[in-house]
């Protein structure tokens, strides 16, 4: 036998490690509950740091009030009194006095100014340890604000160097003293720079690598207050008109968040220079002198943009509202950030959202409903395809029993199972199905119980439910008595003993139970005449079992002078009552019963079980054997994959072999006696007969599977995977229309937008384009020497965008409608391999995740450029959505997920649903946008494995869904619905949300 075969054979054996233990699951509520504790600290920690800079800001504001307001000074004066403040914090008369007579000098050092030409208070300096995983294009950056209020300053642990107003102003310009501002980088704003990043690491020691500055309170811009920063700066500008523009500001803006503050850059489009914020190291004196020069002269050109600041703090002041109710969480009209394991992630809200809070989430309208499943779990199942008088064909794959009508090609399905269905029978009556399950874990690591479904083939509703939590690991093998018209059940289970139970079908109840053998077992059957009377057959045994009062006495076959196989895979009774086994030897033996030795076993010995005949039957093993009416016997070969017919005292009569491409011969089905259908040990099932031959009518892949792509005006599909298979399918006749296979597997696959060609990711980093008519490869490429995970063409087809595992985007350019690739460039910015990307609708920008769950933006046109400000393309319109991190489907995500809990998600092209790929065996559909947590959805279960991905057709009408290692896929119809898209939804939901004080549900 080959080695495939025995591999095959030892599954079952070898299945205990995969169970999962104790230990483990203890595992996975341990690092959920670190992952609770560290959001936890960090809220807290947010909590304490609003506290006090809140507690630093009050001094500060009455100042200014009393600068706008001097009879307030003594009404000031007199609370502070009465509550009890220290003589630091007291504002006395003379303080108001000074507070008139040198407003310029006092404001302007409470005057702190954001690169995107926001104005805030001082704020207190706050250590806080850098994250070594911190990535400068995904999070928020932390920040160096300086501090210099003309109050009493806060020691600093060590030396901190800060860009002064006065190194800003033009050469020969007055500065009056006092006067200072520190310039950060606005919120969003992702822009590096090679040469501060070499001076960082020559002159930046262990402790400056820890340690980093926050500034957490960022407060919008007047216009007034830009005009008078530069008038002042020209004399032109009175220190009163500066402070009351400064106190307008913080009466206006004192609403908003003081962790995140208002996030709006600079205008998309412009292109003027914007400051970085940065966290200054000890160094070189000469080069902190070049970096500061470096820095004052975008300072200055920063003072130079007031009509574009001014048009910013405009919509800052009319998109107002309401602060965000989650703490450190959302930040009102800007950001919100969703945690993977303890990572936050920043997602900018868009323009159109006025209220975020109030926004409700809901399921869709639509539903899915199974309509049809490709595949047959032929390559490690046995007998499990049988005939029904109904003319449907029963078998398996995955969690779902198929009934295939073979003349009228429709599909029923049976899926009550909660995990892969293992093994398969048929009662004596022809119309009830007992089918057997693995047992699985849930997705929080909890073990579910194996079982045996009986129900009705006609209905499809579930009789009984036989062995729920008696069963280990899984059932293997299981099948109905006939001597007594099917009244008990027997089943043989995945435990290390391979426990043999019997059980009566009507009530549900164990009959008899017994450990079988540590050894593998394949079969089980009753004696035909006899239901006390069980044969179990598998690794280097075949056991004679008899029940007896609720016990069972166990004979083992004995060999004698004949080689003894490896595996005895398979067994029938005769018309006679003798037992005929297939064996991995490629012979069919006929075992029956010998009188007691008394010679050789000495007195009292009993009857044994002998070969009495050994033939000759196949190349390799026997996988299947199958008695027909009149006695006559075939069986199925599986290296040499032949059918032979054998007469009833085992005469070969007729024989055929299966195309080489459909593999070994798994099981066979007798139909009406002539014809026949045929299980493959490569997921096949044949219809046909020894003089026709044999045709396909169900095939699918046989591995695991990750591509999957939809063509943009027809009802077909690609998919690719581990088996080197790329088979295209159509979804309206349910049928392969072809199926190439290539020398490395696909992992991707994408349609160009004018449905001629698709473009096929392998696994090193090769790719190529087939030619749907043709199948052949009209151009072919290699980009790097890793796995290709996304390919993606542009809306007009005129760029093709290729994620790899080696961190890069490469873009080339598509010309002769596809069949022509130049490349153009290559996105470089990432930490860690390419996940998902897709284009916006104009076709010049991509946005892309990663495996460390980055979220990137690239301009195309501009030759491939990562953008920066990543505030800017939080409006942008997406020709697809499939990236699994993105404001608009923050709601997919789970509370506790790891960032691989979903594998893949997909926009509907209407933009009103997304479907979720998981990693637990279920898809989902979801409302879009659902930006909230904890979204709800319709949940649909089927695959026994991580479903990998999700697509719809062009015309949404159905969804397509894949399994990993279930070699599995499902094709859900869409049904329901309304009219509408997902922005009049969203724009709906805002409004109303506006007008309703209602909280949302989710």
């Amino acid at each position: 036998m080959d080695s495939s075969t025995n591999s095959l054979d030892d599954a079952s054996a070898d299945g205990s490690t995969d169970f999962p233990d104790r230990a483990s699951m203890m595992e996975v509520r341990l690092q959920a509950q670190e992952d609770e504790i560290t959001l936890l600290k960090s809220s807290l920690a947010d909590a304490l740091r609003r506290i006090r800079l809140h507690d630093q800001l009050l001094p500060l504001l009455k100042q200014q009030l009393i600068a706008v307001n001097p009879g307030a000074a003594r009404v000031l004066n007199h609370v502070c009194c009465s509550d009890g403040c220290t003589g630091s914090k007291r504002l006395s008369s003379s303080s108001a006095v000074d507070g008139i007579r040198h407003p310029a000098s006092q404001l302007s050092d409470s005057i702190v100014t954001n690169a995107n030409g926001h104005i805030g208070s001082p704020v207190s300096m706050i250590p806080r340890p850098r994250s070594a995983t911190l990535d400068r294009s995904t999070q928020t950056e932390p920040i160096l604000p300086g501090q210099d209020t003309g109050q009493d300053r806060v020691p600093l642990p060590r030396r901190v160097q800060s860009l002064q107003l006065e190194d800003a102003l033009p050469p020969g310009q007055p500065f009056v003293e006092g006067t200072r501002a520190k310039l950060h980088r606005a919120p969003g704003l992702e822009e590096e720079e090679e040469e501060d990043e070499e001076e960082d690491e020559e002159g930046g020691g262990e402790q400056e690598k820890e340690l980093s500055w926050t500034s957490s309170v960022e407060e919008s811009i007047q216009p007034t207050t830009i005009r008078c920063l530069q008038d002042f700066q020209d004399g032109s500008c009175s220190p009163e008109e500066l402070g009351s523009a400064s106190a307008s500001v913080r009466t206006s803006d004192s609403n908003l968040s003081s962790r995140s503050g208002p996030l709006h850059p600079i205008q998309e489009g412009e292109k003027k220079p914007l400051v970085r914020r940065n966290s200054e190291k000890l160094g070189n004196p000469e080069k902190q002198r070049k970096r500061l020069d470096k820095k004052a002269a975008s300072s200055a050109n920063l003072l130079t943009r007031s009509p574009s600041l001014e048009n910013r703090a405009k919509e800052l002041v009319a998109g107002a509202g309401s602060p965000g109710s989650r703490r450190g969480t959302y930040s009102q009209e800007q950001s919100i950030k969703m945690f993977i394991r303890g990572r936050p992630i920043t997602m900018y809200i868009p323009s159109n959202i006025q209220n975020y809070e109030d926004l409700k989430m809901e399921p869709p309208s639509e539903r899915l409903e199974l309509d049809w499943v490709y595949g047959y779990r032929g390559r490690d199942c046995r007998a499990n395809l049988y005939f029904l008088p109904t003319g449907e064909a029963v078998f398996f794959i995955a969690c779902v029993v198929v009934l295939y009508h073979i003349n009228n090609r429709t599909q029923r399905h049976y899926h009550k199972h909660t995990d892969c269905v293992r093994c398969l029978t048929l009662h004596p009556d022809k119309v009830r199905v007992a089918s057997g399950q693995t047992a699985g874990v849930d997705k929080d690591g909890k073990p579910l119980h194996p079982c045996v479904h009986i129900w009705d083939s006609t209905t499809l509703v579930t009789l009984q439910q036989i062995g729920l939590g008696s069963f280990q690991r899984g059932v293997g093998s299981v099948a109905f008595s006939f001597a007594d018209s099917g009244a008990f059940l027997c089943v043989i289970d995945d435990s290390n003993e391979h426990m043999l139970s019997v059980w009566d079908c009507n009530k549900g109840s164990k009959h008899a139970e017994v450990k079988s053998t540590n050894e593998a077992v394949f079969a089980v059957e009753f004696n035909p005449s006899d239901s006390t009377n069980i044969i179990t057959c598998g690794k280097s045994h075949v056991y004679f079992w008899t029940l007896t009062a609720g016990q069972f006495t166990k004979k083992q076959g004995i060999f004698g002078k004949y080689k003894k196989p490896k595996f005895i895979q398979c067994f029938v009774f005769s018309l006679t009552g003798d037992v005929l086994t297939g064996d991995s030897e490629g012979n069919i033996l006929t075992w029956g019963k010998s009188a007691a030795d008394v010679k050789t076993l000495g007195k009292g010995a009993k009857e044994t079980f002998q070969i009495m005949r050994q033939t000759r039957a196949h190349e390799g093993s026997v996988f299947t054997l199958c008695t027909l009416q009149g006695g006559a016997l075939l069986s199925g070969g599986g290296k040499d994959r032949k059918i032979i017919r054998w007469s009833a005292d085992l005469a070969p009569e007729r024989e055929c072999e299966i195309p080489e491409n459909y593999g070994a011969v798994r099981t066979i089905a007798d139909v009406d006696g002539e014809e026949l259908l045929v299980g493959t040990t490569r997921n096949a099932i044949l219809r046909g007969t020894f003089s026709d031959g044999f045709v396909a009518i169900v095939q699918g892949h046989v591995d695991e599977m990750w591509g999957l792509a939809t063509h943009p005006s027809q009802n077909i599909f690609l998919t690719c995977g581990h088996d080197r298979q790329v088979c295209l399918w159509n979804t309206e006749e349910h049928k392969l229309d072809w199926c190439i296979t290539l020398e490395e597997y696909g992992l991707c696959a994408g349609f160009c937008p004018n449905g001629s060609v698709v473009s096929v990711g392998l696994s090193t980093g090769r790719w190529m384009v087939l030619d749907l008519l043709t199948r052949e490869v009209v151009s072919e490429s290699i980009d790097g020497n890793e796995q290709l995970s996304v390919m993606r063409y542009s809306p007009d087809g005129s760029f093709l965008a290729v994620g790899s595992h080696d961190n890069f985007i490469y873009i080339y350019n598509v010309t002769e409608s596809g069949r022509r690739y130049t490349r153009f460039g290559k996105c470089n910015g990432h930490s860690s391999f390419i996940t998902h990307l897709d284009w916006a609708k104009d076709g010049k920008y991509i946005m892309s995740n990663s495996g460390d769950y980055e979220i990137l933006y690239w301009d195309i046109a501009a030759g491939c450029k990562l953008l920066r400000n990543r505030f800017e393309s939080k409006d942008r319109e997406w020709a697809s959505y499939t990236c699994v991190l993105g404001f608009h489907v923050i709601g997919v995500w789970l509370e506790g997920s790891d960032g691989t809990d979903i594998n893949a998600l997909c926009r509907s092209h209407s933009e009103r649903l997304v479907a979720v790929a998981d990693d637990f065996c279920k898809v989902h559909l979801f409302q879009y946008p659902c930006p909230k947590p904890k979204a709800p959805s319709h949940k649909y279960e089927g695959h026994g494995s991580h479903v990998t991905n999700v697509c719809f057709t062009h015309n949404d009408s159905h969804l397509l869904s894949m399994g990993g290692k279930d070699t599995c896929i499902l094709q859900w119809r869409v049904i329901g619905g309304g009219a509408g898209d997902s922005r009049e939804r969203l724009a709906s939901a805002s409004s109303a949300s506006t007008s309703s004080p209602e909280p949302a549900t989710s």
